[in-house]
């Protein structure tokens, strides 16, 4: 067998198995709920896992590998920003969003969440909220397909077109069918798999350029401020890359999972086991960029063409190529399990939050589920169509959606959780002026010099304050909820004994 057939057979296999985990999953949804939240039946370590790897797309293994590469530690500053982001939400918004949006009429989306938080009776809140999600998911998704278009161009020398096909397809398959269950156990088993590959890598490729005070060695001939957490970046560079981790707050993709946990108090846990998992495959990533620089001075007769491949390319010069293959199948987890996320994200903003308003109000649970999917579909085709522009970079794409549903959303769902008098105006206030500042922003020259994030955070704050003030009107409904949700939030709440332990597809654990 040839080196690439080993590595495709690799591939296969994982392929194979993501559908099989697509097929267990397709066969526990019942209903639209199961399809959207998974009956909100996930124990710590699976939202944990699952949160992360929808959360560390292609970017993990290909952009910031490939942007150390380039530009040396400053550019470690995403990672670090994200670091403190996700435990910061992981602490102050996963538990009080799994009790609110329980609390809120048992919400299942996020703009569903607004709205019911808000006593929103116009539906303006809800619509505007899934017409945001679908604008910057379709960009976020786009992003995926041209890393899946990258990853089969380097690895196998096929089309650009062939190799995003692929993993738009298989993708499609098995959240088509398994739905919310289906993306969080492929996540799981993604999940695993990227931190398997980011340990392995980078221990092998630091034996291969000699040790640690070699590698060091070789990076400092290369250039020396490649060492530098500073060096090469201005203080607005450095705030526009830690600002990353404003952005997490607003990610519908990851906070759903919050969503979806068994008890607000299973938090806990899944902060220590998904803030562990984040710092070891972070710090395998930066190592990696930092690996390659040095490997390439020692070899300069390997040819690093694109610096977004630099861990692609580590992987199939140092190991077996079916070691490589599974190697290389940890970068499709990457990408396939953030679009998988993020497809089910859009499927529910079209039937939940957008379908439900002005479409049929007696529509059966197999009408609905059937109607996620072909949302579901709508989007993956746009998101391909745009992909085919190869223009912008990985982490271009992802950093200008990030920024949108940060802005957008992050302001909005702080103040919903912890300020009993945010108004309805004032949140519709702030994510349009969150959205329109980060396009706005992300379109001009100031781009380059601070990240649209911070504009569009600070700005959606501030209009959701000011509106908030001036049009808040008492509501006692509201802030009963508000109450019973801050009750069960706390660690030492004790929800009502149940006489059996629910799972997905069955009567769900509240």
């Amino acid at each position: 067998m040839t080196d690439q057939t080993f590595q495709l057979v690799a591939i296969t296999l994982y392929l194979a198995a993501m559908l099989a985990i697509g097929w267990f999953a397709f066969r526990q949804t019942k209903d639209l709920d199961d399809y959207m939240l998974a009956g909100r039946g996930l124990t710590p370590g699976v939202a944990a896992l699952s949160a992360g790897a929808s959360d560390m797309s292609g970017w993990l293994l290909l952009g910031l590998p490939g942007a150390i590469y380039v530009a040396g530690l400053v550019e470690a500053w995403i990672a670090i920003g994200l670091t403190i982001g996700a435990w910061l939400n992981w602490k102050f918004v996963a538990p009080r969003l799994r009790s609110y949006t329980h609390v809120a009429n048992d919400s299942i989306t996020i703009p569903s969440f607004f709205e019911n938080r808000l006593k929103d009776t116009s539906r303006l809140l809800r619509s505007v909220s899934g017409v945001i999600i679908l604008v910057f998911f379709t960009f976020y998704v786009s992003s995926g397909m041209v890393a899946g278009g990258v990853f089969f161009e380097n690895s196998f020398g096929s089309t650009f077109l062939t190799g995003m096909l692929i993993v738009a397809g298989v993708t499609l398959l098995y959240t088509l069918f398994g739905g919310f269950l289906g993306a969080t156990l492929t996540d799981v088993a993604q999940g695993i798999l990227m931190l398997v590959a980011l340990v392995v890598v980078p221990v092998v490729a630091l034996n291969a350029t000699g040790g640690l005070t070699a590698t060091l060695d070789s990076i400092r001939e290369v250039n020396p401020d490649l060492l530098s957490l500073t060096a090469g970046g201005s203080v607005l560079g450095v705030i526009s890359a830690a600002a990353w981790g404003l952005g997490y707050v607003g990610q519908p993709h990851i906070i759903v999972r919050f969503m979806a946990l068994r008890t607000p108090q299973d938090a806990k846990a899944g902060r220590r086991i998904g803030i562990g998992w984040m710092i070891l495959t972070a710090l395998g990533a930066i190592v990696t960029g930092l690996i390659g620089i040095a490997y390439f001075q020692q070899h300069p007769e390997v040819t690093l063409s694109n610096p977004e491949t630099v861990f692609l390319l580590l992987s199939q010069i140092l190991f077996h190529p079916f070691v490589a293959g599974l190697v290389l199948a940890a970068v499709l987890a990457a990408i396939m399990s953030t679009i998988s996320s993020q497809l089910i994200v859009c499927s529910s903003a079209l039937v939940e939050d957008l379908y439900k308003i002005v479409g049929k109000k007696d529509a059966s649970p197999k009408q609905l589920i059937m109607l996620g999917r072909l949302g579901v579909l709508l989007v993956a085709v746009v998101a391909g169509v745009i992909a085919l522009n190869r223009d912008a970079t990985i982490l271009e794409l992802v950093g200008f959606a990030w920024a949108g549903f940060g802005a957008a959303f992050g302001p909005v769902v702080l103040l919903s959780l912890y300020w009993r008098k945010l108004s309805t105006w004032g949140a519709l206030a702030s994510m349009v002026t969150g959205a329109v500042v980060v396009f706005a922003w992300g379109n001009s020259p100031l781009s380059d010099t601070m990240y649209e994030i911070v504009p569009g955070f600070i700005a959606s704050l501030v209009v959701a304050v000011v509106v908030s003030l001036a049009t808040y009107k008492p509501s006692a409904e509201i802030d009963a909820e508000f109450d019973a949700a801050v009750a069960q939030a706390h660690d030492d709440y004790r929800a009502p004994e149940v006489s059996a332990v629910p799972v997905a597809g069955s009567a769900r654990n509240r």
